[in-house]
């Protein structure tokens, strides 16, 4: 195994968490969709204003309780059934650096005979940007719920043939038609997460999971100085409308938005609040002792814990019944990519039980939402410490959980001013 420590974060290119980091700065370039498509040469309609409502977008917001079938555009058609893939091709994976095990790409070029190209961004802006210029050819792309709808209707993504993909069934059913992308017509998940609190139980001694507000520690002067959130706009406010009771993290109401920044305010003076996104060297050497976290970042963070200390130090807690922040992130394939067969059997690779369980287990940290993947065979094989099982994410867990998803232009800007 390689263990995540390798993976020389710090070296000169971005990963996730940096690039999560950045977004929440740079993703008010992008607030606007109507700069957006017009960038893109999708002129959004006249009554696109900055006043405009959801109502008034050029596309629906998908919702839980709104799921949204996209639509195949007659000038963006799926590829057709029986095409041999690419020869002599060059695919090219656009990512987040660290955030795929090359072993793995060198075995898909090596199944398919041809050369894999992996190129980074350093922040939303970047990706999109170069992505909208139409002077790119990447093949595949990583992006999350919160910018499909942007990306679909600038008819950016290429809709997919599922014949292609037969190891869609390997996904846990509800995400083999999920309410953003039913039918999966453009989309696949590539992982899954939960947004919980990690800690050093050797210095904190409450029983957070026993707390009937756990998220009220991260106001506990006894710790001050000791106390990280992520850096990262849509955690911390979606947070402090966890604590307050608030269910819906995608809300555009701004008396709730404000209630939110207004808590989080108060950490300042209470507690010297820090900001990062390096959860998983935080916890483990000390730097902090209660940490806003991924799960995904907890089950690296043993890999961090300097020599002599034991794993279980660490803990995380997420509801155990469901009902807290979630994420994913999602494989596309581009319209400008040179190789849309390729394409197509790159996501079926990736979905492919032995080698989503690998990319986790040998890399990156994050579980994809595999079937054959469940907390027992994570626990057994030592990828997952016993005393992090609540990092693994249960199907029955996620489905209660709230995913932050795509806000209008104004409700984007709204949070990202709070």
């Amino acid at each position: 195994m390689r263990h995540p420590r390798d993976r020389s974060f710090f070296q000169g290119s971005m990963d996730r968490r940096e690039f999560l980091k950045r977004s929440a700065t740079t993703g008010l370039a992008f607030s606007s969709l109507g700069a957006f498509l017009a960038a893109c040469g999708k002129a959004p309609p006249a009554n696109l204003t900055p006043s405009s409502s959801a109502s008034k977008l050029p596309f629906p917001l998908a919702r839980p309780n709104h799921p949204v079938t996209w639509p195949i555009y007659p000038d963006n058609q799926p590829i057709a059934s029986g095409l041999s893939p690419e020869s002599n091709a060059t695919f090219k994976i656009y990512n987040w650096d660290q955030y795929i095990d090359t072993t793995l790409t060198k075995k898909f070029g090596k199944e398919f005979k041809c050369k894999v190209e992996i190129s980074t961004f350093a922040s939303v802006d970047e990706g999109l940007s170069k992505l909208h210029t139409g002077q790119v050819d990447f093949d595949v792309y990583f992006p999350d719920p919160s910018l499909i709808g942007k990306l679909i209707t600038a008819k950016l993504l290429r809709p997919l043939n599922h014949d292609y993909i037969p190891n869609l069934k390997n996904l846990w059913p509800s995400l083999q038609d999920p309410f953003y992308d039913k039918g999966s017509l453009y989309t696949i998940p590539y992982t899954i997460y939960t947004t919980g609190i990690g800690w050093r139980n050797d210095h904190v001694k409450d029983d957070i999971a026993a707390m009937a507000n756990p998220y009220e520690t991260f106001w506990n002067t006894a710790y001050k100085g000791k106390i990280h959130l992520l850096d990262d706009y849509r955690e911390t406010i979606g947070m402090a409308l966890l604590k307050n009771g608030h269910i819906d993290l995608n809300t555009e109401d701004q008396k709730l938005v404000n209630l939110a920044k207004d808590d989080l305010l108060k950490l300042i003076p209470a507690v010297n609040v820090k900001l990062d996104t390096n959860d998983y060297q935080d916890l483990p050497e000390g730097g902090a002792w209660l940490h806003q976290s991924w799960s995904g970042d907890l089950v690296s963070a043993q890999y961090y814990l300097p020599k002599g200390v034991p794993v279980d130090v660490l803990s995380y807690w997420y509801p155990p019944n469901g009902g807290g922040a979630i994420g994913s992130d999602n494989i596309v394939a581009l319209t400008s990519g040179k190789n849309p067969v390729l394409a197509h059997e790159f996501l079926n690779f990736m979905l492919d039980n032995d080698n989503a369980y690998f990319n986790m287990s040998d890399f990156n940290g994050y579980q994809p939402p595999i079937s054959f993947i469940n907390p027992d065979n994570l626990v057994s094989d030592e990828v997952v410490p016993a005393n992090l099982k609540s990092a693994v994410v249960r199907p029955d867990v996620f489905d209660k959980g709230y995913i932050y998803l795509e806000l209008s232009p104004n409700g984007d800007a709204m949070w990202h001013s709070a």
